[in-house]
């Protein structure tokens, strides 16, 4: 693994980052606790939170936010603009005086598999699993599984029957 990105971008803050070979990250991008698997693109106004699995050959488009527990298999694609969220009550204070914290929320993991693709503008929450070649349509909000292969689309992304993700068969090329 490598210590710092392949790029020399400047404002950006990266702090205890595996970095795979070949990997590249713009500027304005916070970087912290996480693995990021070779040959990865990360665009500007990006955070990847601790505890983060970014696997090979992703795409990580601008201002995406990918919190604590989540996993990114190889050659997923993450829009402009896509935020994961890891908590399903998110709250302030945990007894409406006392600021919230560590033990105060349960983290709900989030698995997207090799190849899918989050459309920008798309909301992920937590415990959920996009399956292998799925896409998520742009400003989808994914609540449920989504199964291999399917196409989501909607507020909540639901199957569209007769919808089948590009290269969903194409996903074991990206290993």
């Amino acid at each position: 693994m490598a210590d710092r990105p392949a790029n020399d971008a400047p404002y950006r803050m990266v702090r205890d980052v595996e970095f795979g070979e070949d990997v590249v990250v713009q500027s304005f991008v916070n970087l912290y606790g996480c693995l990021v698997g070779a040959g990865t693109r990360i665009g500007p106004f990006v955070e990847i939170q601790r505890d983060v699995v970014v696997g090979r050959r992703c795409k990580i488009q601008s201002h995406a936010f990918i919190c604590s527990g989540v996993v990114l298999g190889d050659g997923v694609f993450v829009g402009h603009g896509v935020v994961f969220v890891n908590d399903k009550t998110p709250r302030a204070t945990a007894d409406g005086v006392r600021l919230a914290g560590e033990d105060d929320w349960a983290l709900l993991p989030v698995v997207v598999e090799d190849g899918a693709s989050i459309g920008s503008g798309a909301i992920v929450l937590g415990g959920v699993r996009v399956g292998r070649g799925a896409l998520v349509g742009a400003g989808a909000v994914v609540a449920a599984d989504v199964p291999p292969g399917a196409v989501v689309a909607g507020v909540p992304a639901r199957v569209r029957p007769t919808a089948r993700a590009v290269g969903a068969e194409a996903g074991a090329e990206t290993r």
